[in-house]
């Protein structure tokens, strides 16, 4: 009777008689000998493909696994041998991924500078030392040297890809040498405005091929970019060049997206930016600019040779802006190491090759932006940039057009996809592994999105901004189970700990240092206050790292996300501490107070934003009247991409005796 009821499932989902036998032998064999895998990749490589519906797909894929999530892709032995974790490991004698994690915790200046070798990282004078640790919790890296990590990002052949642009028109493709020039041509720029090393330079512009280059040229002049999201709002634009101290910017006239124009310009002029370069997103500036503002074809320098100027390691490259649990963003330099961090996790862990094509629709003002830089062109890669809203089919043609090799991606995009079902169709078999990162994973979606390419691994990666990559991840040498993590980070080890400070399966995340990329000072915080307090130390005596996320260990040793231990969220993959919503809905009317939280919807995925509000005595307010309230003064005064999921009124908020709002307690009553 089982078997009946299963085949005829199968029937009615197109599944032809014969076929729909074979599959159910599999299936049954292979849960005799318990090894459901098995069977799993015989289906999904053998009998399913993306045109088939994604239903077919989870219903067999929980006819092998039952409620037990198992792995959904499988490496094959032409992948491990290709995987650059594999050439690391067998360069050093050793058997296998895990000897080889093992060994680069152990041993982390044999590790750096191993990476630092594959990855051909160019000095102008070499390090005598790798890491000088004296001061545990702010090691100092590449002792002596000197070096400007640009001149890293131009080691492909002048005629190479470098970039392809698509989304307003025809793609078209900009090669190393090209890029190089614009580089230049910006630095030399600079020079002639009277931007010295060290000197901040704003950047709030959507990620083109013409804002990358700037990027670099500002870094290669020896400045330091602010980099900041165009879809701030005003306020906090001005917060952040205020923050860093910028003394110029770019930006650009208009964002085209979807069928509209958001203004961009009227935006910096709003938020009284420095003198300010402005792009045009058409053949001309969109309207008229400031006196002492000027036109980027106006500030280009003619001069397309230059030479990166020579900084200490240390010296910062980019102030970026993550959010703590205060109203004021955390401002925190990376400096020339970082990019290091960057580049080598983006080697071992995503995979990338010289000539491979990466795709990950991100911004500058987001670490994943300057990530992608670094982690493509040190890589001798090659971007894909698409300037539409990766929303719709139009981005999955690109993606298919430009042959991209690892797509990168937030997990709000592919539940996008998966209930429009826009990517049905497109052929994404250049695809060889994916990469998810920014907020929780739902399992369900990911294996949608694994199904869109014929199945590839994704690579789950968890960091920030303070880590300049990641601390948990995947390889594509080791199985892929969605919404899943199988690794600490090569370079570093990390501890979960319970709220006892004991070591737990599930538990707060405590980075084991040092590693290149761990921030050392904050501009406008106390850093070690932040990530050192009353944190435990590790076995050597050196302190732990606090980090806020919560990590699950599963019973086979991969991880998954739990939440936050404090009072940040990740909102669309935009981290935002609950402080800065509160800031903003406080003072509306109507208003006495209210509670910002980030709950996970049934099934684990992207949080959702409730807002808990208690209202002024004796006013009729509603939750539902102020919804739209609500996501109107967010809109309007930090990001339009955050969504008020729901609003709950509530007699009081409850707080600890010193009176600090207890969230968690909200998040356990919701």
């Amino acid at each position: 009777m089982k078997d009946d009821l299963r085949l005829s499932e199968l029937y009615s989902r197109g599944i032809a008689p014969g076929e729909a036998e074979k599959i159910l032998s599999w299936i049954d064999s292979a849960h005799q000998r318990n090894e459901p895998e098995k069977a799993w990749s015989r289906i999904s490589s053998q009998i399913l493909t993306p045109a088939h519906a994604f239903s077919l797909h989870a219903w067999l894929y929980e006819q092998c696994y039952g409620t037990d999530a198992g792995p959904a892709w499988l490496p094959s032995a032409e992948v491990v041998e290709r995987a650059n974790v594999t050439a690391a490991a067998k360069s050093l004698g050793l058997a296998d991924y895990a000897s080889l994690h093992r060994w680069s915790a152990e041993l982390r200046e044999a590790y750096w500078a191993l990476a630092i070798e594959r990855l051909g990282i160019r000095f102008s004078r070499s390090y005598a030392k790798i890491v000088d640790a004296t001061e545990p919790t702010r090691p100092k890296w590449l002792i002596g040297a000197a070096m400007n990590i640009v001149e890293s990002c131009f080691q492909a052949g002048d005629d190479k890809p470098a970039i392809i642009e698509g989304g307003q028109s025809a793609s078209r493709t900009w090669t190393y040498g090209e890029l190089k020039k614009l580089t230049a041509r910006v630095a030399h720029g600079l020079a002639v405005r009277g931007v010295k090393p060290g000197d901040a330079v704003g950047v709030v512009m959507p990620m083109t091929p013409r804002s990358v280059a700037i990027y670099l040229g500002i870094i290669a002049a020896g400045a330091v970019v602010v980099s900041i999201a165009d879809s701030f709002a005003a306020e906090e634009i001005a917060t952040r060049l205020r923050l860093a101290g910028a003394k110029l910017a770019f930006t650009q006239d208009v964002v085209p997206w979807a069928a509209k124009q958001l203004p961009l310009y009227a935006k910096m002029v709003e938020a009284k930016a420095p003198a300010t370069i402005v792009l045009a997103a058409g053949e001309k500036i969109a309207g008229a600019i400031r006196a002492g503002d000027f036109s980027f074809d106006n500030f280009l320098s003619t001069d397309d040779s230059f030479k990166p100027v020579p900084r200490s390691p240390q010296e910062p490259i980019n102030i970026l802006f993550s959010s703590g649990t205060t109203g004021e963003p955390k401002a925190i330099p990376w400096d020339h190491t970082v990019p290091i961090k960057c580049a080598a996790d983006a080697h071992f862990h995503q995979d990338i090759h010289p000539g491979d094509v990466t795709c990950w629709p991100t911004n500058l003002g987001w670490m994943m932006g300057p990530w992608l830089i670094f982690a493509t062109l040190i890589n001798r890669a090659t971007m894909a940039l698409y300037a539409q809203a990766p929303t719709d089919a139009g981005f999955g043609r690109f993606v298919s057009e430009a042959r991209v090799n690892m797509l990168g991606l937030v997990p709000s995009l592919v539940r996008a996809w998966r209930q429009s079902e826009c990517m049905r169709g497109i052929d994404w078999s250049t695809i060889r592994a994916f990469s998810s990162s920014g907020e929780c994973s739902n399992p369900a979606d990911m294996l949608y999105l694994m199904h869109l390419a014929g199945y590839r691994p994704i690579i789950e990666y968890c960091g920030g901004t303070e880590i300049g990559g990641g601390y948990v991840s995947g390889t594509v040498v080791q199985p892929c189970i969605p919404a899943t993590f199988t690794t600490a980070a090569l370079g570093l080890d990390i501890v979960l700990l319970d709220d006892d400070r004991k070591p737990a399966r599930k538990g707060e995340v405590f980075i084991v240092g040092p590693s290149i990329g761990l921030s050392t000072r904050l501009l406008n915080r106390d850093h070690d206050a932040i990530y050192f307090a009353d944190a435990p130390l590790a076995d050597d005596g050196t302190p732990l790292r606090k980090h806020g996320d919560e990590l699950q260990k599963l019973r086979n040793g991969y991880y998954r996300v739990a939440g936050r231990s404090d009072d940040t969220m990740n909102l669309g993959g935009i981290k935002v501490g609950c402080a800065e919503i509160e800031r903003v809905l406080n003072p509306l009317q109507g208003v006495q107070e209210t509670a910002a939280i980030a709950v996970a919807p049934p099934g684990g995925g992207p949080s959702r934003l409730v807002i808990f509000v208690v209202p002024k005595a004796g006013d009729p307010i509603t939750a539902d009247a102020l919804k739209p309230i609500f996501q109107q003064a967010i809109r309007a005064q930090l990001n339009p991409l955050f969504h008020v999921a729901e609003v709950r009124l509530i007699d009081s908020l409850p707080r600890t005796t010193s009176n600090k709002v207890m969230r968690r307690e909200l998040r356990a009553k919701y």
